[in-house]
């Protein structure tokens, strides 16, 4: 039974979640598209992509139409689980640094096979390349770019263990087209050549599965 009321409490909110967001008219997609000052407050626009909202007036890269959610306020914006810009300030406060890098490692992880770069990531995620440099290695230890990277490695860990694909092809589906280049990388991460990694995984198989 209280299953069944929390349940019915969820579906509620959830339904009222999907009410506060606005179908985006003609209007309202210029004014994000002009960046217009003149249409602060009158409603705000989140992107699923990557869980932020902003003002229309935002400088930020332009979204993808169908990627965008209209709000009249930025309460609802808030309670549908998207956080503020960190460029435009849609509450008028800053977003704390710890869930800013969650949405930029966020994004990387679900977007690691397209290019990235530096300056591409911070249009995306709403800031400046250098503050979100800086920020992102005070918090992860690590740089924006050296976690590209080790996402990348790892999802070519899983193709070198799990498929047969070439080694030029496993570059290209870990969004690193350049071969020579991602073979040089993966060795200065791992210690080993993709080829001598495949080599190493398949003589560790075979010695576990002797010793069963």
């Amino acid at each position: 039974m209280p299953d069944r009321i929390n349940n019915g409490h969820r579906e509620i909110h959830n339904h009222r979640i999907l009410n506060d967001a606005e179908m985006i008219t003609d209007v309202k997609w210029q004014a994000i598209i002009n960046n217009d000052t003149a249409y602060n407050n009158q409603f705000f626009y989140a992107v699923k992509s990557t869980g932020i909202f902003c003002k229309p007036s935002c400088k930020s890269r332009v979204p993808k139409k169908e990627n965008v959610r209209i709000f009249s306020n930025a309460e609802q914006a808030l309670r549908a689980n998207f956080r503020p810009c960190k460029r435009c300030k849609p509450t008028n406060e800053n977003l704390p640094d710890t869930e800013w890098v969650d949405l930029i490692t966020e994004y990387i992880d679900k977007n690691f096979t397209e290019r990235l770069t530096l300056e591409s990531l911070a249009n995306i995620c709403h800031g400046s390349p250098y503050h979100m440099h800086r920020t992102f290695k005070k918090i992860k230890g690590i740089t924006p770019v050296e976690y590209i990277q080790e996402v990348r490695v790892n999802a070519a860990k899983n193709y070198l263990i799990q498929t047969k694909k070439a080694i030029g092809d496993i570059a290209i589906c870990v969004g690193m087209a350049n071969a020579p280049y991602f073979i040089t990388l993966f060795k200065k991460k791992t210690g080993q050549t993709p080829t001598q990694f495949r080599q190493m995984s398949k003589m560790e198989e075979k010695d576990s599965e002797n010793k069963e």
